[in-house]
């Protein structure tokens, strides 16, 4: 089972994402914050990682992105930035921070779970 980790500051995005990933064969996590995420990346050792752009507190998702792809430890891990920019000095924002892939809100399903797919395969 692959493990996801959900970093949303939103709950209701959060509960929308984990809705459609429950019918998948993932086990999830989640978390509110950029710190707890990256903390919790540390921690978890996730397969993929989907991770909110803009996010009050310490750190956005764009600097827990480069941290994750940063640390040798931890870079492999897949993440996918969510963002409701989708404007192309942003999408070059994720590309600089490494982002395996940039989702730009609101995405179907459909797209998050063949994303996903197409990212890490399901066992």
């Amino acid at each position: 089972m692959k493990r996801v980790l959900i970093v949303e500051d939103q709950s209701d995005i959060r509960k929308l994402i984990r809705m459609t990933l429950e019918f998948e064969d993932y086990e999830i996590h989640e978390a509110s914050d950029g710190a707890l995420g990256l903390n919790m990346v540390s921690t978890l050792r996730p397969d993929l990682v989907l991770l909110d752009v803009m996010m009050p507190g310490e750190i956005d998702g764009l600097q827990v992105c480069h941290r994750i792809k940063s640390d040798p430890a931890l870079a492999h891990i897949k993440v996918v930035l969510l963002t409701a920019r989708g404007q192309a000095r942003d999408r070059d924002a994720g590309g600089a921070a490494r982002a395996d892939e940039y989702l730009v809100k609101p995405f179907s399903p459909l797209q998050l779970i063949e994303t996903m797919e197409r990212l890490i395969s399901p066992t």
